[in-house]
């Protein structure tokens, strides 16, 4: 008997056969989550860039030591860029000096519907940006108060919000003595042209340093904030809380201010105001405003 090589099957294994296409799926794979990190790490690098030049703008602008906080809202950031229209960019500042008489005001920009063209935009140009809606808010502190005369004869001022019926009725009304937050339908905080405050200080009185509590309504009028004060109350250091009649009307004019904003950044106009514990909110807002119209007016 002959016997004959045995022919052997050129043809890849099942094993093998079967591994190629998962490795070269595999691949694709790695190769696509290679490409989408590199796009989602330009995006956000060119979100940077424009958050940093409007930074910088700013920052002139607003005559700041730092540079104020910027973020461009939405993603992806490119796809705004090349339109050159942006849903929501915020500002946050601090340390601005709004003319004529505040120095160290926090100011808070929230602006929708911006129109930036791209090559302003690298350029560091931004005369051409426009804001279709800004709500901004400026946050006066009670150091910047306290500067304002007749409240500049006041040590130690400080401030608190109250309501508005325990300014003018004290103990004896029927509301809280601090006021509660009204929201609308979207959870916004509702605020007002008026609100109470409850100003507090060291006063000379025959003589000696004594606390008083002075218990006012703070209003806007144009662009400046008027504090009528109502009523007065010792401090806890004394016995009593009341204040004789002849001491109130010697006194109360020490509490009667009113204390000029100037013109907010970017011109906005204000609506409302609101008194937080140690500081007052001045709330309004602009259309169609430019971006270099950012510098407060006095």
């Amino acid at each position: 008997m002959v016997s004959r090589p045995v022919a052997r099957d050129e043809r890849p294994s099942p094993g093998r056969s079967a591994k190629r296409p998962k490795r070269r799926g595999r691949g694709w794979l790695i190769a696509l989550a290679v490409l989408l990190v590199l796009l989602v790490g330009a995006d956000f690098g060119a979100a940077a860039f424009a958050e940093h030049t409007i930074s910088q703008k700013a920052r002139e602008q607003l005559k700041l030591a730092n540079d104020p906080a910027v973020t461009v809202h939405g993603f992806p950031f490119l796809t705004q860029a090349l339109s050159g229209d942006y849903s929501h960019i915020t500002i946050n500042a601090q340390g601005v000096a709004v003319p004529p008489k505040l120095n160290d005001v926090d100011f808070n920009a929230d602006m929708s519907d911006v129109t930036a063209p791209l090559s302003d935009l690298t350029s560091g140009n931004t005369k051409a940006i426009t804001i279709g809606t800004l709500k901004g808010e400026v946050i006066i502190k009670a150091a910047d108060i306290a500067r304002q005369a007749p409240l500049n004869k006041i040590e130690n001022l400080k401030i608190e919000p109250v309501t508005e019926d325990y300014v003018r009725n004290g103990d004896s009304g029927q509301g809280e003595t601090k006021p509660t937050t009204t929201t609308n339908e979207n959870g916004e905080p509702v605020d007002t042209a008026s609100a109470g405050i409850r100003v507090s200080g060291n006063v000379q009185i025959a003589g000696q340093k004594v606390e008083i509590f002075c218990f006012a309504m703070i209003e806007l009028d144009g662009r400046k904030i008027r504090l009528e004060p109502k009523r007065l109350q010792f401090g806890n250091d004394k016995e009593t809380t009341v204040v004789p009649q002849a001491v109130q009307d010697a006194l109360l004019p020490n509490f009667n201010a009113t204390i000029d904003t100037g013109t907010m950044p970017f011109s906005v106009t204000p609506t409302s105001v609101r008194v937080n514990s140690g500081s007052v909110t001045i709330k309004g807002e602009g259309k169609n405003v430019a971006f270099s119209g950012a510098q407060p007016q006095g």
